[in-house]
């Protein structure tokens, strides 16, 4: 069957330069001032300049989340959304301006946001960088070169790599946000490469997760995984859940990649070879 994206136009924001206005938010949860600060450092030391978000420093809200994102969306001034604030956005994955989004496509950059990522990829195509403003975020958000991302074989989730190479769309993210995402903003995964990590589930909750994604037919198509950290994760044998839901999938299967240290594209075109240990990643901007 050809791969459903094969066809598709990925919406990529402008690239990131000096000069440009970046927006931080806080989409779940209220982040730490000193957290904000040191983001805001980080940010203007690239040649940013920063504002916060209304809401970002107080105790928010659904609707006031939703009006922070969706005034940085409309305002063609700020070229990127900042994630600060942690958690899951799910309670307002699907409430945003996505019109604006994909007329007017502004640059989303967070880790934790999974579900922000798959919302803006389902409902207006848009790519972005999955990540914090850290290693390899100039690469990520001011670049327009694919990035390579290698295998780290001391990491535990590398004795999960496979053989074989794939391309397709980069999706995905956090493991219990994409299984959240189901049935409501998570995309079709045919003909995708399916990005994994997860932060402090058990073994049973790992395996009841992507069983449920399997059985629900939500894994079909898949042309490739790539596998990132599966930290504070037990009791039970993790790695053994993992290797026997993936491993069935008959896909290539790439572990040990340093995803969260690294920001990356999400949403863009990428190729998984297992036999040479990278993810190679299109760009998220243009």
């Amino acid at each position: 069957m050809p791969n459903a994206y094969e066809y598709v136009d990925v919406i990529r924001p402008p690239r990131l330069r000096a000069g440009d206005q970046v927006r931080l938010v806080s989409p779940a949860g209220s982040p730490q001032r000193a957290e904000v600060e040191r983001v805001t450092r980080r940010l203007q030391s690239l040649g940013l300049t920063v504002s916060v978000g209304a809401h970002t420093l107080g105790t928010g809200g659904d609707e006031n989340r939703i009006a922070d994102i969706d005034e940085a969306l409309r305002d063609r001034s700020i070229k990127a959304i900042i994630d600060v604030g942690g958690g899951s956005a799910h309670r307002i994955a699907g409430d945003l301006d996505f019109a604006t989004a994909a007329h007017l496509p502004t640059l989303l950059v967070s880790r934790e946001g999974t579900i922000l990522h798959l919302a803006f990829w389902e409902r207006a195509g848009l790519a972005g960088v999955y990540g914090d403003p850290g290693r390899s975020f100039v690469a990520a958000a001011f670049g327009a070169e694919p990035i390579r991302v290698r295998s780290e074989p001391d990491t535990p989730t590398a004795g999960l790599t496979t053989t074989g190479r794939a391309s397709g769309i980069l999706l995905g993210g956090d493991q219990e946000q994409i299984t959240t995402a189901a049935g409501w903003v998570l995309p079709s995964l045919h003909g995708a490469i399916l990005l994994l990590e997860a932060r402090g589930l058990t073994a049973t909750q790992i395996d009841r997760q992507l069983t449920m994604l399997e059985r629900a037919g939500r894994l079909t198509g898949l042309r490739g995984v790539a596998v990132g950290r599966y930290t504070e994760c037990g009791p039970g044998p993790v790695l053994d859940v993992l290797r026997d839901r993936l491993t069935a999938l008959g896909v290539p299967v790439l572990g040990g990649l340093p995803f969260g240290r690294d920001a990356v594209p999400i949403g863009t075109p990428a190729t998984v070879d297992a036999d040479a240990g990278t993810l190679t990643i299109e760009p998220a901007v243009s």
